[in-house]
């Protein structure tokens, strides 16, 4: 993002709130007095007199104007209508929060310029699994046309179970008895990716989706069923970079250049699938008692073959080159990078890589409120599962005999498509073989996930003494959580079956594919798992050595109780709500795992490991809104808060071996782990124009007294390990029972602070002449004095201290929008700064990245035919998603030493939704 675009967009956010400010005494409120309904309430949509963008912004300023914390909110439109296609990009456009793309899609959200590690996501209140590998919800398991709204918690809140440190998400879902009348919608969209088809995947897809919602004459019971279905198609192009640069000696390079030891160009094509139904049936016999049951599940199918052709610059079958790989012609970057240039001696592969992933969520929940004369009582227990199944497989392909070397054209660009232009031609199938190639013939994994939480809750609403007439009532209770989350990876080699070295036949080909984005020009792609079926065998396992720790189960049980006192109160002309209270959180964790003793009997090697700890947090909070003349709002919070560790962090599996001098060393995960703790100060000033319009303007910070860093420690007790441990003969006898382990462990944290702008607003406030027309804008400013180190991420993101994995320093998002008499046009941009963001590489694990800003815009044209129409009911909508084919970048530490740049192309879609 220019330094321009910063500087208009902050200005403009400041003279709006100046102006308003100053205005405010002049504006007249038309909106009618009274709360408009959270989102997942929707009382009685018939009503509202607003549609369309207007009806999803107002109702979610009125969730955020009467909450007693600091809140944001993001509401449909509509039944099924959230403003932007998937949950999580409309998350991201809300003040403080960012999102990181995964394969296209706007999936993992950093709130308040913290990973996603320290927010939690709810679902109606209640904490969900994950079928990722640690606690962070993949939110585009969640169908948005079933989401009635979202509200981010950014203060916690005593009776808020589950909440994180960063934020808590709460995604709704519609209430039937809150609506008048019965509903039925229907959604369809048809889209279309711009890069085109490639290999055996078109570029088009489809969203298809519908709801209903009813009640009974008697109105005792309300009925809801939501169904959804995707169908998207993958495309990508990308170019990609082995990490890491480094400075080695290599024939043709100046000594201490910088170079990369190879480099790969793909076409990735495929499909995403989702069915997803969610249903809510509600009992309400008097005023007395409602019982809520609420169900979801969501089945999701991934299958994507990535055509690429890749090229080692420092090994051609020997190790360095022999013959030697040499450069010429060489360009280098004014900081010493390689730039470009001609490399001899290189030896390519033409690969195909498979990767096809089924993921099933469930979940139940059943909430009973019992309302007393004096009192309330509310009952919930629910329960949610998770399984990931996984496989991955890959074909390595090279021209014979071997090595068929070759000289390629290199020119690195760090704002584009790195060049890799080969002297031979690698389009021809049948001149291309599976074989014993320099990365040998193949490699699969199988990994598997699941996770389940079970979870009661239990809670009651008490009316204040008559004395304490400051107070409204009190709110006591007790939850449960009982969570237990297992991964498996069985893997193996893929080798070469009997028929020995084979071009891959006819009816397995897919065509040609192009990648002359990279100079590479075409290469073939084939039906990977039909070749490993048809030339190759595969037998994963996972009881090898450097196996056995990728298996564990991590087990949590966390009681939480709570006592919150509810504020309602005048002070002198100022109306004071709000809420102190307490969580007092007990946690039991434990985790299981094998570790592999090399030096027991063969068969007797794998040994079972557990371990884990207790402790109690106590978690004081409070939060105070101050109504103030005109509608000035200003809100305090103060409170201690905890995040969980990741759930691979807890993992109990390591690696572990006695060195020549008898003393024990190791590495692995820490099930002894304590939380992530902080306390955080929050103020914002907000300023409102009923439900129509509002600015504000908020400060946090939060003190990080501990921080989870993977660090080597002295000292490691190794006495259970070595209970039964037998030193090889001719090896030194057990020295010690300690010694070196590496692993996350707790340490020093430091400071978060952040300032974030906000400013909703339909510019008739200034003028009639200006009716349909409004912004919604927000721009956040975030800062740490935290470093960290991570041992792991060195080849991605260096040996020295980071700043914090999704720590952007500015985040900007900005909607403008037009709608009147039916018709509506908005367009949205986000932007943030560059960030060290999270993926998973080749081993299935975590690695950190420098990933370069990005600035995502995406358009939207539709039509409602209104009152009077015999279409009434009927929208028709054109949509545009990633309009200017934002790309998604990554370095190493500078930008002139590129590691990924991936395109995934513009998405169109068309469609209609109807509603009567």
């Amino acid at each position: 993002m220019s330094k321009l675009d910063r500087n208009l967009l902050s200005a403009a956010l400041s003279s709006a709130l100046l102006m308003l400010a100053a205005g405010a005494h002049a504006q007249t409120t038309t909106t009618t007095s009274g709360t408009t309904p959270a989102a997942g309430d929707a009382t009685e949509l018939d009503r509202v007199t607003v549609t369309g963008i207007r009806r999803g912004i107002e109702s979610a300023i009125a969730v955020k104007r009467d909450a007693t914390s600091i809140v944001e909110s993001v509401s449909a439109e509509d039944i099924g209508k959230l403003p932007d296609v998937s949950i999580a990009e409309s998350i991201a456009r809300l003040p403080g929060l960012s999102a990181q793309r995964v394969a296209g899609r706007a999936q993992v959200i950093s709130v308040r310029g913290l990973s996603p590690d320290f927010a939690t996501t709810l679902l109606n209140g209640r904490e969900m699994v994950s079928t990722g590998d640690n606690r962070s919800v993949e939110f585009d398991q969640y169908p948005s046309e079933l989401v009635s709204g979202v509200t981010v918690y950014k203060t916690p809140d005593a009776a808020l179970v589950g909440q994180g440190l960063s934020g808590t998400l709460d995604m709704q879902t519609v209430r039937p008895l809150n609506f008048a009348d019965p509903v039925i919608t229907l959604s369809g969209r048809f889209q279309r990716n711009s890069l085109g088809d490639a290999a055996d995947t078109d570029p088009y897809g489809n969203r298809l989706s519908a709801s209903y919602i009813g009640q009974s004459a008697d109105r005792r019971f309300g009925f809801s069923i939501g169904v959804s279905h995707s169908d998207t198609p993958i495309q990508e192009n990308q170019v990609g970079l082995y990490e890491p640069w480094k400075t080695d000696a290599r024939p043709g390079l100046a000594d201490g250049t910088w170079a990369t030891d190879g480099m790969k160009a793909l076409r990735r094509t495929g499909y995403t699938k989702r069915d997803g139904i969610m249903s809510t049936l509600q009992f309400r016999p008097s005023n007395m008692w409602t019982s809520t049951l609420d169900l979801f599940h969501s089945r999701a199918e991934q299958e994507d073959t990535a055509n690429q052709f890749e090229v080692n610059t420092q090994y051609n079958g020997s190790f360095p080159c022999d013959p030697a790989c040499v450069y010429s012609n060489v360009r280098t970057s004014d900081n010493g990078s390689f730039a470009g240039g001609t490399l001899t001696g290189v030896y390519p592969l033409v690969r195909g890589m498979y990767n096809r992933r089924e993921d099933r969520i469930s979940a139940v929940g059943w909430a009973n409120e019992f309302n007393f004369e004096r009192a309330r009582l509310t009952t919930d227990v629910s329960w949610s599962k998770a399984k990931r199944n996984e496989i991955s497989l890959e074909n390595n392909a090279q021209r014979l005999p071997n090595p068929s070397l070759d000289t390629i054209e290199l020119d690195i660009r760090g704002n584009g498509f790195t060049q890799m232009a080969p002297g031979l031609d690698y389009s021809d199938p049948s001149q291309l073989f599976l074989t014993n190639t320099i990365y040998g013939s193949g490699y699969g994994k199988t990994p598997r996930v699941e996770d389940e939480l079970k979870a009661a809750r239990v809670g009651l609403t008490l009316p204040a003494p008559a004395g304490l007439t400051w107070l409204a009532d009190f709110d006591l209770g007790v939850n449960y959580a009982d969570r237990e989350k297992a991964k498996r990876q069985p893997e193996g080699n893929i080798n070469l079956g009997a028929q020995g070295d084979t071009a891959i036949a006819g009816d397995l080909q897919y065509g040609l594919v192009d990648l002359g984005f990279a100079g590479v020009g075409y290469i073939p792609a084939w039906n990977v798992p039909g070749a490993v079926a048809r030339y190759m065998t595969f037998e994963p396992t996972e009881d090898l050595d450097y196996l056995i720790p990728k298996a564990w189960t991590v087990s949590e049980k966390i009681t939480t109780a709570f006592a919150r006192a509810n504020i309602s109160s005048d002070w002198g002309d100022t109306a004071v709500t709000g809420n102190v209270g307490v969580q007092i959180q007990r946690v039991d964790q434990s985790s299981a795992s094998n570790y592999w003793d090399a030096t027991q009997p063969a068969g007797s090697n794998v040994r079972p490991f557990e371990d884990g700890k207790t402790y109690t947090d106590v978690l004081p909070s409070m939060n105070l809104a101050f109504a103030l003349p005109n509608e000035h709002t200003v809100r305090v919070g103060l409170a201690e808060q905890v995040a969980r560790p990741r759930v691979d962090q807890l993992r109990s599996s390591l690696e572990f071996g006695v060195d020549d001098q008898g003393r024990p060393g190791g590495s692995g995960g820490n099930p002894l782990l304590d939380p992530w703790r902080a306390y955080a100060f929050d103020v914002s000033w907000e300023k409102y124009f009923g439900n129509r319009a509002y600015v504000a303007a908020a400060f946090f910070y939060k003190d990080l007294r501990t921080y989870i860093y993977t660090e080597t420690r002295d000292g490691y007790d190794f006495s259970a390990l070595l209970a039964n441990y037998v030193p090889r003969p001719g090896a030194s006898p057990i020295t010690q029972t300690t010694g070196n382990f590496t692993a996350p462990q707790n340490a020093e944290g430091g400071t978060l602070r952040g300032l974030e702008l906000t400013a909703s607003l339909p510019f008739d406030l200034w003028s009639e002449s200006l009716r349909g027309f409004g912004i919604v804008a927000s721009a956040s400013f975030n800062d740490s004095s935290i470093q960290i180190l991570d041992p792991e991420s060195a080849n991605s993101v260096g040996s020295d201290p980071i700043d914090l994995p999704g720590l952007s320093k500015r985040v900007y998002n900005l909607t403008a929008y037009f709608e009147r008499n039916g018709f509506e046009a908005r367009v949205s941009q986000r932007r943030r700064s560059d960030f060290i963001g999270e993926i998973g590489n080749f081993d299935g694990a975590r690695t950190l990245r420098y990933v370069v800003g990005e600035n995502i815009t995406d358009a939207q044209l539709s039509y409602s035919f209104g009152d009077g129409s015999s279409l009434d009911g009927l929208t028709l909508l054109l949509q545009a998603n990633n309009v200017t084919n934002a790309a998604y970048q990554t370095y190493a530490g500078t930008r002139d030493r590129p590691l990924e740049h991936i395109e995934w192309g513009r998405t169109y879609l068309l469609g209609l939704n109807y509603r009567f």
